[in-house]
């Protein structure tokens, strides 16, 4: 008997990783791999301070794949590198767990763990593809990036080329870590509108930042979303647990977070332009708390400022503006910038003297490609930074205002 041909199909394009295919079942997984090496020197004018970092920024492997009717996706994707932000040692890990069901290709209803809606365009676009090396200050103070719970999803026509994409979703509200620690609050219910009014991106790119594609014709996307967080643990709904608060039996009694924003992205002949705007704020039972907890498990009943600006003293509260052009030349040389603006809440972590208290970031960037793909380039940045008069070096002295950051990455993806 002669022997059957092979009907799978490897395909690999550099930056999108390799897809195995069966044409006959119509099943498919695809292994995606990324490495961000980076560097940075940082000098606090008006001092002798500087700092010097080498890391590794991400280090990701990625599963993805699709039944054979080709209605069921699902993803995880992994973070080996060590996480950053929030004390939390173990967010980074597991990034993505989920599962979807697309009846048809205008509507997903999907489960599991994955990208917040609620968050800043910039959060929503692949870290690969980044105009810049570091996302904004923005999004650093705001986002919560992973929520774990049910996500829906559709896009209708809007005009003879626009399309209205609508999303909602209910999740724990406890960022990343809702799979592995307890769940304090209620939920967390987020809702997002865009707008496309000249139709959809080309090869994913209301998603992708430098506009590699060189969009043919203009391409905008316009978006306002929203979330409303029961009974937050954390200083944003990151994390699960961090910081909590009792009534006078001992029963949690904890604030509500919520957040609203609008953001736009536009592509066109290699030149990408992206606006975001924020504003969080809080909701604090005044007449409930009368207890917080300390770090190691004991209580106390002190509330230094009160317990209103004591419970929002340790939340991110205020709004931002985060501003950022660039433009990708033919050779494949990028030239781009930034200036992203915060203004925190009279009450609010941001004014945190050693970790935040600095309000104003330009940044200029360089990076250079080295294909028509996002598989491998080299950046290069310089951040300036305004600090307010009470903000501290990591040394907790003081200085003259102005921060100095100059950073360097180098990014491989399969």
């Amino acid at each position: 008997m002669a022997q059957q041909p092979v009907q799978g199909l490897d395909v690999y394009d550099r930056g999108e990783g390799l897809m195995f295919k069966d044409r006959a079942e119509g099943y498919g997984l695809q292994f995606r791999a990324m490495a961000q090496m980076s560097s940075e020197v940082r000098h606090f004018a008006g001092t002798d301070e500087t700092h010097w970092r080498f890391r590794a920024r991400r280090m990701r492997l990625r599963f993805s794949g699709q039944s054979t009717s080709q209605r069921f996706t699902y993803r995880l994707q992994y973070e080996l590198a060590r996480p950053e932000g929030d004390g939390d040692a173990i967010s980074g890990m597991l990034m993505d767990a989920w599962l979807a069901y697309s009846p048809n290709n205008r509507f997903r209803l999907t489960f599991g763990q994955r990208a917040s809606l609620s968050d800043n365009l910039e959060m929503r676009t692949g870290s690969q593809s980044l105009q810049l090396i570091e996302r904004s200050r923005l999004t650093s103070a705001f986002s919560t990036i992973r929520e774990f719970g049910i996500f829906a999803e559709g896009r209708i026509r809007a005009g003879s080329r626009g399309w209205m994409k609508l999303a909602g979703s209910v999740v724990t509200g406890d960022g990343s870590t809702a799979w592995v620690a307890e769940n304090h609050g209620g939920f967390k219910y987020e809702g997002r509108v865009e707008w496309l009014p000249f139709g959809l991106f080309r090869s994913f790119g209301q998603y992708r930042q430098a506009d590699l594609v060189r969009e043919v014709q203009p391409r905008l996307v316009v978006s306002g979303y929203g979330s409303y967080n029961e009974g937050v643990s954390s200083r944003r709904g990151r994390t699960s647990g961090d910081i909590i608060y009792l009534d006078e039996q001992f029963n949690e009694a904890l604030p509500d977070y919520w957040k609203v924003g609008a953001d736009a992205l536009f592509k066109y002949r290699g030149w990408t332009v992206i606006a975001e705007w924020v504003l969080a704020d809080a909701v604090v039972p005044v007449d409930q708390i009368k207890q917080r907890v300390r770090n190691d498990g004991t209580v106390s009943t002190t509330f230094e400022g009160g317990v209103d600006a004591y419970v929002r003293g340790r939340m991110m509260l205020g709004s931002a503006i985060n501003v950022q052009a660039g433009y990708i030349f033919p050779s494949l040389w990028s030239v781009d910038g930034r200036i992203t603006q915060l203004s925190p809440a009279a009450d609010s972590f941001l004014l945190n003297p050693t970790f935040y208290g600095r309000n104003a970031y330009q940044e200029l960037g360089v990076s250079r490609y080295f294909g028509r793909d996002y598989g491998s380039k080299v950046q290069l940045g310089v951040v300036r930074t305004s600090a307010e008069p009470f903000a501290l070096t990591t040394r907790g002295d003081t200085f003259d205002g102005t921060e100095w950051t100059v950073r360097m990455m180098t990014t491989f993806a399969l």
